[in-house]
């Protein structure tokens, strides 16, 4: 059986698309999958499931959610090893700031021509860098006052993407070990 992450985009943010975690479980659990928990209200979704194939879950998720809430929420779901790769990739180790760097999960490795295109906008202070469907982010000032977004990220590499902080990350790899 394999632990999976699934990471909702865009809930619970500004009163905006509301779920409760606690009834989120349960509709989830009538799904294939096992051992059901969240962390945090912003849609990180911990399981194990005998599913192999992870836009299979992410459809069946995304049903789930648009059927009992009425709305779509982007789900993108990693395995664990593909959780901990990314932890190891981290160009940016050793930050003051245990939030640093944000870690944005793409749906798909972006073309080279949109990723050229990306590096060309000035982000003014905020750094990135790109490695297959992992984005890592140091924002120099806080995350909400900058140009690099989710919408932005999306729009110019033409992929779905949702971030979590540092802190975040390494909170649900160490969930996830103990599931």
């Amino acid at each position: 059986m394999q632990t999976y992450i699934a990471f909702l985009r865009g809930i619970n943010v500004s009163g905006q698309k509301l779920i409760k975690m606690e009834v989120l479980r349960t509709i989830l659990m009538e799904l294939p999958i096992q051992n059901c928990n969240t962390y945090i209200q912003s849609g990180n979704i911990i399981f194990k499931s005998l599913l192999t194939n992870t836009s299979e879950l992410e459809n069946l998720i995304t049903n789930a959610i648009e059927k009992h809430f009425g709305f779509q929420v982007p789900v993108l779901i990693l395995t664990l090893q593909e959780l901990q790769k990314s932890s190891l990739q981290n160009p940016f180790q050793k930050l003051e700031d245990p939030t640093q760097p944000y870690v944005t999960f793409l749906s798909d490795i972006p073309e080279n021509t949109s990723i050229n295109t990306f590096k060309a906008i000035d982000f003014k202070e905020d750094r990135f860098f790109i490695t297959n469907k992992t984005m890592y982010i140091i924002y120099a000032n806080p995350g909400g006052n900058s140009k690099l977004t989710n919408a932005i990220i999306e729009r110019k590499l033409k992929v779905r993407a949702t971030t979590r902080n540092w802190k975040t990350v390494n909170k649900l790899i160490e969930l996830m070990l103990n599931l």
